[in-house]
C-alpha cells in the first residue's frame, strides 16, 4: 500500500463507513435521547462531535501520556477554560484575561498546537478566558448518514431494585394486611436494530502547517477511525464496528480532481432481495477505482 495516505502536506479526501447493530449510535437530547434521523428520510444521523469524541478518546487512551498528544476537549471534568493556562505557564508569560498582547496570544496558541492532539487536528476556540487564539483545524468531517432508513426503536426495561427507600415500603392496613411497597422500576432504552453509516472526511495541507499536523498526527488519526469503536464499548451503543475506510490522496497539495467526485465512487446497497439489513454482509459496498484522475490515488485502510 502506498504511504500517500499518511502525509500531511498533501490533500486526502476520505468515505468512512460504520455499523451499528443493537444499539444507539449518537442520541438526540431534543427527541429524549432517540436516535438521530433525518425527519424527511428517516435516515439515520450521526454528529462530527460524536465522531471527534471517539477519537479523541483513542488518542488519550493509547497516547495521552505523552505531552505532545494531550486531549484538550476533555468527558472528565475539565474546564476549557483552564487549559490555555497551561501555555501561559510554561511560556512564562502575564495572563490577563482576554485583553492579552498580540504577541504573546501567537505564543500560546503555537504552544497549545504543540502540546494537543485535537487542537491540531480539529482546531479549537481558545479565547473564552485566558486567550490563546482561536484554530481551525486540518481534518473536518461530515455529519454520518445512514444509506436506508432505520427504525428508531423505544423500548420498555424494568429494574429489579428501588431508587428511594421510601418507595420499598409496605403500608399496613388495620385489617393487618399490607399494600404498596415497589418491587421494580421502568425504564426506557433507544436503539436501531441495524444501520451502516457513511462520513466523509476531509484533510487540508494547509491548515496543517499552520497547526502542525504531522504525519505521524495523520496515521494515528487513521489508525483512530478503524480502531476506536473497541474503546467506546457500551451496552447501549450496541456493537459499532468500522467497515470501510478509503483515502483518496492528491499529490497536489491543492487537489487533482473534486472532492464530490472522487467520493461519489464509494458506493454501498442492499443487495438483491435484502428487504430489511440486519448485517453488514446484507450490502454491497462498491469502489470505483478505474481510471482515477492523474495524480489521485486511493488506499483501502479498511474494506
Amino acid at each position: 500500500m502506498s504511504s500517500m495516505h499518511t502525509d500531511a502536506t498533501k490533500r486526502h479526501d476520505a468515505v468512512l463507513f460504520f455499523d451499528v447493530t443493537d444499539g444507539n449510535p449518537n442520541g438526540d437530547p431534543d427527541a429524549g435521547n432517540l436516535p438521530r434521523v433525518d425527519p424527511e428520510t428517516m435516515q439515520g444521523l450521526v454528529t462530527d462531535v460524536a465522531i471527534k469524541r471517539k477519537v479523541r478518546d483513542f488518542v488519550d487512551a493509547l497516547y495521552g501520556k505523552e505531552e505532545r498528544n494531550k486531549i484538550y476537549v476533555q468527558d472528565k471534568g475539565v474546564a476549557l477554560n483552564e487549559q490555555p493556562q497551561r501555555a501561559y505557564t510554561a511560556l512564562e508569560l502575564k495572563s490577563a484575561g482576554a485583553k492579552q498582547p498580540r504577541g504573546d496570544v501567537d505564543k500560546a496558541r503555537e504552544w497549545m498546537c504543540q502540546n494537543f492532539f485535537d487542537i491540531r487536528t480539529f482546531g479549537a476556540v481558545m479565547s473564552t478566558g485566558v486567550n490563546a487564539g482561536q484554530v481551525r483545524g486540518p481534518v473536518q468531517i461530515t455529519f454520518s448518514r445512514s444509506i436506508d432508513q432505520i427504525i428508531p426503536l423505544d423500548l420498555s426495561i424494568t429494574r429489579v431494585a428501588i431508587t428511594k427507600a421510601e418507595d420499598a415500603k409496605v403500608v399496613v392496613g388495620d385489617d393487618g394486611t399490607g399494600s404498596g411497597g415497589k418491587q421494580t422500576e421502568m425504564g426506557r432504552k433507544s436503539l436501531v436494530p441495524y444501520g451502516l453509516y457513511k462520513a466523509n472526511i476531509f484533510i487540508s495541507p494547509q491548515q496543517a502547517a499552520q497547526t502542525g499536523f504531522s504525519n505521524e498526527d495523520l496515521a494515528i488519526f487513521w489508525d483512530a477511525l478503524v480502531r476506536m469503536w473497541d474503546f467506546d464499548r457500551s451496552a447501549a451503543r450496541g456493537m459499532m464496528a468500522c467497515r470501510g475506510l478509503y483515502v483518496f490522496s492528491h499529490d497536489n497539495p491543492f487537489g487533482n480532481a473534486p472532492a464530490h467526485k472522487l467520493l461519489e465512487r464509494v458506493t454501498a446497497r442492499k443487495r438483491d432481495g435484502v428487504v430489511a439489513p440486519r448485517q453488514f454482509s446484507d450490502y454491497d459496498v462498491r469502489i470505483g477505482d478505474g481510471d482515477l484522475p492523474a495524480g489521485v490515488t486511493l488506499s483501502r485502510l479498511e474494506g
